[in-house]
């Protein structure tokens, strides 16, 4: 995933917080004591995974008129029968490393690297492949805001 330009605007902010279900002022209110302390108001702890939606070729993301694996019982259209094999993949782990506040009227700009890759085997699923990605989330000065690290992990068999 990389986001060349990813706007941290207010309205963003507080959307994203009441969507994730955190009230809290500090999100939302510069007036309130807590937001004024932190230096004006601050995203929440994942909120950098909305940079995805500022990424036009995100793999998870809609696209008009293309058909996409969505959320639900049945895939929404995509055939992935020669995807390599009958397994699956599904999202293990995501790590969020702050290295300074994030408050809103930054601009953030991610790169993503591979990180390492290994393997564990499973009696249901088979051999299971993890691979592990890294964003960094920078400002407009290049300074490092956020490492997140996520993890993914593709079956070898159709686990039911």
């Amino acid at each position: 995933m990389t986001a060349e330009r990813f706007p941290v605007e207010t309205g963003h902010i507080m959307m994203f917080a009441r969507a994730v279900g955190d009230d809290s002022p500090i999100y939302g209110d510069p007036d309130d004591p807590a937001s004024i302390e932190a230096g004006g108001i601050m995203a929440p702890p994942t909120f950098v995974q909305a940079s995805a939606q500022f990424d036009p070729d995100y793999f998870l993301r809609p696209k008009n008129g293309e058909p996409w694996l969505g959320s639900g019982a049945e895939a929404s259209g995509v055939d992935r029968s020669g995807d390599g094999g009958g397994g699956s993949g599904l999202h293990a782990e995501q790590h969020f490393t702050y290295h300074r506040p994030l408050h809103a009227g930054t601009v953030l700009h991610a790169t993503t690297s591979e990180g390492k890759t290994w393997e564990k085997h499973s009696e249901r699923s088979g051999k299971l492949t993890f691979r592990e990605s890294i964003t960094e989330y920078r400002d407009d000065a290049g300074e490092l805001i956020v490492t997140a690290r996520g993890v993914g992990v593709k079956t070898e068999k159709v686990v039911s």
